[in-house]
């Protein structure tokens, strides 16, 4: 009773934090599932402070913290959208503060885009679980000066990656939910009718979106980890057609320009082992071999790779590793010639960021 009594008064006394972000970038960490551990944190580079569990420590008040499964951050003017899966929300932040400006409750909600003053948001639109008969899946769209959720639509089951071009917005169908039939389509959406106009057949259980230097589509497919092995199209906007598929494993992706960076983690049924591999590919001449952009044997130093990003202005590339998904992360930074500077200590499962420059 009296141990008890000693943690509520420590919690009680938590001091609130106060930042000012101006440039930098926000690492969020997942977390595992059902323990309530996504956490927030900040690289600062006017201090080159690499800050720990910036949201707890700037809004010690909310009851749990950021939540259950961070799935997905993005900066949108002056405020940082979190996409927390588990939990059921968006959390808004200020993103030169970190402090909660408003939570939007979304069932199993998965990625965001913006596009106009509006956010974009796909759920899965049921409860987390494997299931057969699960309903169709959905985008809401989200006034950024309100927020509140203005629109909804119908797309395929379980989408995940979002983006927009040529005035469309392009929704990723995983259909996760049901491995004997995944879904194969990416659903495209008039933005002025919000109403789905088209799918397009392109691989299956389709899962991150990005949109390249020439307005097209970047989608990977997740395979079905056994026989069909992830994989990346491009999507010509104009036609809805792919345009071209890179026949490369690919667990995650990031554009600068016309480089495009990628690292594959892939179980092997038939090694009884992840198979790891790091390519960059020039957007400017698909058809070339892919090179390597880590080269100074540092790779086998990251046990799991699960996030990567490029400065858009510095160009350090950054790689997050998961590890075992239990213990807290690294963040391993790589400067220009393939070489690594320096690793940071992160939160559990380190996997999606942000940069900001104000």
């Amino acid at each position: 009773m009296l141990l008890f009594c000693g943690c509520r008064k420590n919690a009680e006394e938590l001091p609130e934090e106060s930042f000012n972000f101006k440039q930098g970038f926000y690492l969020l960490n997942e977390g595992n599932m059902s323990m309530n551990k996504a956490s927030l944190d900040f690289y600062d580079y006017h201090t080159d402070r690499y800050e720990r569990d910036v949201y707890r420590r700037a809004n010690p008040g909310v009851v749990l913290g950021l939540g259950d499964v961070g799935n997905d951050v993005q900066l949108y003017g002056s405020k940082l959208y979190v996409i927390v899966n588990a939990s059921n929300k968006i959390e808004v932040l200020d993103a030169n503060t970190a402090k909660r400006i408003k939570q939007i409750d979304l069932i199993n909600c998965r990625y965001i885009t913006f596009h106009e003053d509006k956010a974009y948001v796909s759920s899965y639109n049921a409860e987390i679980g494997l299931d057969p008969n699960s309903p169709l899946g959905k985008v809401v769209e989200i006034d950024t000066s309100t927020l509140s959720i203005t629109r909804s639509v119908s797309v395929g089951r379980q989408p995940d990656g979002v983006a927009i071009a040529n005035n469309k917005l392009y929704v990723a169908n995983s259909g996760g939910y049901n491995p004997n039939a995944y879904e194969r389509t990416l659903s495209v959406i008039d933005l002025d009718a919000f109403a789905e106009i088209k799918r397009i057949d392109v691989g299956i259980n389709l899962h991150r979106l990005k949109v390249d230097h020439d307005g097209n589509i970047l989608v990977s497919s997740r395979g079905d980890y056994t026989g069909q092995h992830s994989n990346l199209f491009l999507v010509d906007t104009k036609t809805d057609k792919v345009a071209h598929t890179f026949n490369l494993p690919i667990s995650n992706f990031w554009i600068d320009g016309k480089q495009l960076y990628t690292y594959s983690s892939e179980w092997s049924n038939q090694e009884q082992q992840n198979n790891i591999s790091y390519h960059l590919i020039d957007l400017s001449d698909v058809n070339a071999p892919p090179s390597v952009y880590i080269k100074d044997g540092s790779e086998e130093q990251i046990a799991m790779p699960y996030g990567i990003a490029v400065d858009p202005e510095r160009k350090d590339i950054y790689i997050t590793d998961a590890k075992n998904y239990v213990t807290p992360g690294t963040l391993h930074q790589y400067d220009t010639s393939g070489k690594l500077v320096r690793s940071f200590s992160t939160g559990d499962i380190p996997a999606h960021i942000a940069f900001i420059n104000f």
